[in-house]
């Protein structure tokens, strides 16, 4: 791993995982870390052991869906889709991390603010 690639910040994953469902549907594992990394610019760094057991975490709390499919090479992978209630966690967690964003940003501004 590059001393440029970082680990996906605590709390994020979940997050972006579903984002990425609802953007380009269901995906499979690989393509859904690759896509993270790709949008990332490659500067996250996903692997198997931090992707799958967020997408299983993701499953039992109902936000995702899984069912076999296939792969561009004809493999069986396991393929994940939003489901309605995801759609509904997915909106939640975003308007809550825009208001802690805007909340941490105001930090960021106190000495624009004191000048």
């Amino acid at each position: 791993m590059s001393a440029a690639k970082r680990d996906v910040l605590y709390g994020t994953l979940g997050l972006m995982i579903l984002n990425t469902l609802e953007a380009l549907g269901p995906l499979h594992g690989y393509r859904i870390a690759r896509r993270l990394e790709q949008i990332s610019g490659n500067a996250l760094a996903l692997n198997q052991g931090t992707l799958y057991p967020a997408l299983a975490r993701l499953e039992q709390l109902g936000w995702v869906s899984t069912k076999w499919g296939d792969s561009d090479t004809g493999r069986r992978v396991k393929v994940y889709a939003l489901t309605r209630a995801g759609r509904k966690q997915l909106q939640a967690e975003e308007d809550e991390w825009r208001r802690a964003v805007g909340i941490v940003d105001r930090f960021f501004r106190i000495s624009e603010e004191l000048s």
